[in-house]
């Protein structure tokens, strides 16, 4: 399984970073991780339009699952009749965004591994991994824009990177209907006035996923850093406007 990885998907990521570093004038690693990383995320705007799709979806839907789980809480083989029966209706798999955030998962990992062991290596190429038409550079220029030292932790990226998460998690977040509705909700017993799990761990993510970035950003390679900063800022971009669209 590892050979097929390193084969089918760290190889050739590998070798599409250097390409870039050696065709991008001027050779700033750092300007080629970016448009790397704006590739990228373009090659995959169709699975990760699915799954944005699919979460927005299921938030809206929340508060009629709340109410079925609610209403059958005491029969949970009506309770799992009426939610298939109701994701059935809807049109909607609660598992259908999974696969497609473990597809961007897995080149995470390949993108996380590409940058580490580049750093690694004191920004020295691995020429076994390069492909006989990609020129080896040997050592990397590791200075972005003159200015930052993609080697060493950039406080400001990583800063920028979790504010750019935060952000990101913020627009996933299904505002609360109008007040008429809450106050029907607060007439509700008091069992049912228990959060449900889904919008906890929402919102607890919407804090935890910043400061896992900030944690990451300011103790590995800024490189690494940089490349969550602008794949953050893609998807928000892209989520945004997919939200807008689905709306309209």
């Amino acid at each position: 399984m590892s050979s097929i990885f390193h084969t089918i998907i760290y190889q050739p990521l590998y070798n599409a970073l250097i390409f870039l570093y050696n065709v991008i004038p001027g050779h700033d690693f750092g300007i080629a991780i970016i448009v790397f990383t704006i590739l990228l995320k373009m090659a995959l705007i169709p699975i990760s339009k699915k799954q944005i799709e699919s979460q927005k979806k299921l938030q809206e839907l929340q508060p009629q699952i709340k109410e079925i789980q609610t209403k059958y809480k005491n029969d949970k083989e009506r309770q799992t009749k009426e939610m298939l029966g109701f994701y059935k209706k809807n049109k909607t798999n609660p598992f259908s965004g999974c696969l497609p955030l473990i597809f961007q998962l897995i080149f995470f990992i390949a993108i996380y591994r590409v940058l580490i062991n580049i750093s690694n290596a004191n920004l020295t190429v691995q020429g076994e991994f390069l492909y006989s038409f990609v020129k080896n550079p040997e050592n990397i220029n590791n200075i972005f824009i003159g200015v930052v030292d993609l080697a060493k932790p950039s406080i400001p990226i990583a800063v920028l990177a979790a504010i750019a998460q935060f952000f990101q998690a913020k627009t996933m977040t299904v505002k609360k209907e109008k007040e008429a509705n809450n106050k029907k909700q607060e007439e509700k017993s008091v069992n049912n006035k228990q959060a449900d799990f889904s919008q906890i761990m929402n919102k607890q993510m919407m804090y935890l996923g910043p400061f896992l970035t900030l944690f990451i950003g300011i103790k590995f390679a800024s490189g690494l850093a940089l490349y969550w900063l602008v794949s953050t800022l893609f998807a928000l971009i892209q989520q945004i406007y997919i939200i807008k669209k689905t709306n309209k």
